[in-house]
């Protein structure tokens, strides 16, 4: 029997979360009841947390939380295609109705209800025999790999990747399981490379190491304009920055493309000229439906070619909520942080 009430975080505003009991919501026929298991810290979580801002799309005085894998615990009986005991993922935009809750749909409460639940739409079957800790990075990897299709990357090429967090890191996998050759993964973080190289990629810290001789060396170098560029033909910014712009410009050779999946907070520049005599192409973060990318971000994790279950490297309980967001916005410390029910 289900408990009368349940536990959910409620944001308070920057630096405060609180975990309050709610009622334990009934269950309509065209709806289902889902507890979740487990669930990651975004970057939105930890803005939110930092500074708050419209840009998190995290709302002062309610639920949130969006990265968590849960499991069907009641169905209405107008539902069809799940059983209880199933694994899902609750569609970030689509599975409230409601598309002000796309980084709020609240994973960091214990029980959520799916109004109008439609399989393969509102929730997404996940399978039961993929860990855990690997299956609740899959709203991540819809992050990464909306950016590296827009990318187009061919099988032989090279690719840089600006940002060893956990969507830096997925768009790195996601470049390789398209068949990218070589990656390279750069970061400031010793300890998320060390992440990144256990996975098999190549990595710079450029605050200890000349980014553009170690992509020289990686790479190779070509003639461009001006002067010798990098041979890697993908770049992905996955950190938002400025500088990571100026590298790219840096390094990109003729006909090479720059996917942005990060959020820049402040205006950045490039050089006209260079874009148009190099013909770079630049590219946001992305199209796909989190429900159309669906099958291959699985078909990529039941391949077990990565270890993915290891780049989760704390779990808390909710009412820890407040020390676990500060833990996740350390890089030296922590790569994703979850909330575990």
């Amino acid at each position: 029997m289900m408990s009368d009430t349940y536990k959910a975080a409620i944001f308070r505003g920057v630096g405060h979360v609180d975990v309050v009991d709610l009622p334990y919501p009934p269950c309509g026929d065209d709806e289902a009841i889902v507890r979740n298991v487990l669930t990651g810290i975004c970057g939105s979580d930890i803005f939110a947390f930092q500074k708050h801002g419209p840009e998190s799309r995290i709302w002062i005085g309610e639920e949130f939380g969006h990265e968590a894998i849960s499991e069907v615990v009641e169905l209405g009986k107008d539902v069809a295609g799940l059983s209880i005991g199933d694994r899902v993922f609750v569609n970030t935009d689509k599975a409230m109705r409601d598309p002000r809750r796309v980084s709020a749909t609240g994973g960091f409460s214990n029980y959520l209800r799916i109004p109008q639940c439609e399989v393969g739409y509102s929730l997404l079957p996940i399978d039961n025999d993929l860990p855990v800790r690997a299956a609740v990075l899959f709203e991540p990897f819809v992050i990464g790999t909306r950016g590296v299709k827009g990318l187009k990357p061919q099988p032989g090429e090279g690719a840089i990747v600006f940002g060893a967090g956990i969507i830096g890191i997925t768009s790195a996998i996601m470049l390789h399981w398209y068949g990218c050759e070589k990656v390279m993964v750069v970061d400031f973080s010793d300890y998320r490379l060390e992440n990144a190289r256990r996975l098999g990629f190549a990595t710079c810290n450029p605050g200890s190491e000349d980014l553009k001789e170690k992509a020289f060396a990686e790479f190779g170098s070509q003639r461009g304009y001006p002067g010798e560029k990098c041979k890697a033909r993908y770049y992905v910014d996955a950190v938002g920055v400025k500088s990571v712009i100026d590298d790219f410009a840096m390094l990109a050779p003729r006909n090479g493309e720059l996917a942005i999946v990060s959020v820049h907070k402040e205006p950045a520049s490039l050089d006209m000229t260079q874009v148009n005599f190099n013909n770079w192409h630049i590219h946001g973060c992305g199209d796909g439906a989190t429900e159309v990318l669906w099958p291959e971000i699985l078909e990529m994790m039941r391949s077990g070619r990565y270890d993915l279950a290891s780049l989760v490297t704390h779990e808390f309980p909710i009412d820890a909520i407040n020390e676990a967001i500060t833990l996740a916005g350390n890089p030296n410390l922590a790569q994703k942080v979850c909330i575990s029910f």
